[in-house]
Formats: structure tokens, sequence, C-alpha cells
């Protein structure tokens, strides 16, 4: 049986939550990402946008891809896949026992979370609103 973690997502910096999302997977554990729409990412907020906005208009033609999503839930899950070898078989694998939520799901309200943001002084976005944005 594997173990499940569940990780709250509320004021997460983006790329040291996935990196610590893609060990546990990585390790052979099951992970539930909650609040997905409150996770932030640290910088200039014009910058981050048009880091975004240029993703996600390079690709070729629209069904050939590369894809890159706009929802905040999405968003977290393609940053983890980034972290994974998701084109092996263990990558993949793991990628598949990830689940990201953008509010919080009645199943994990009782359940332990592991918080892992908190207030930061410095300048971000949250990714609700860069959603809205691109």
């Amino acid at each position: 049986m594997k173990s499940k973690v569940v990780i709250d997502g509320k004021n997460a910096i983006l790329g040291r939550l996935a990196s610590y999302a893609a060990k546990q997977v990585l390790l052979g554990k099951e992970l539930a990402i909650v609040n997905c729409k409150e996770i932030v990412i640290s910088g200039k907020t014009r910058n981050i946008i048009n880091e975004y906005k240029e993703m996600r208009q390079k690709g070729g033609a629209s069904l050939m891809g590369p894809f890159f999503p706009r929802n905040p839930e999405r968003i977290v899950k393609r940053t983890i896949r980034g972290m994974l070898p998701y084109k092996k078989g263990r990558g993949a694998n793991a990628l598949k026992n990830v689940k990201c939520y953008s509010g919080m799901p009645e199943e994990f309200k009782e359940s332990k979370k592991i918080v892992s943001g908190k207030e930061k002084n410095i300048k971000t976005i949250k990714l609700e609103r860069l959603s809205k944005e691109i």
C-alpha cells in the first residue's frame, strides 16, 4: 500500500513545491496537492506573465503541441512533470500518482496536511491571477 501525502499549497513557491513533490512521487508515494490557485511564483509580475505568454505562444500547429496549460492545477502538474523523467516508465508511473486540486476537496478536509508556504516579503504572483492573465 502506498502512503498518501497531502500538501496544502497556500503561499508555497511553485518551484520548491514541485521539486519536493517530484522527489516524493519517485520514492513511490501518492501525492495530493490542494489549494493550487494559492501557490505563488516569485519575481516581478510583468516578467512572469510575459514568460508564460511566450511559452504558450511557442508551439507549432494548434493540434501538434507543445501544449501549455492555463488552469492553476494543470500548471502545477506540468511543472512537476518537468522535474520527472516522464518519458521513461518510472517517471510516467510516478506522474500518475500526482493529483492537483484547485480548492479543498471534501475528502481532504479532515486529513493531515503538510503546510508548505508562509507569507513572503518578496514580489510574487498567485497562479490564480497568472491563469487569468495568460
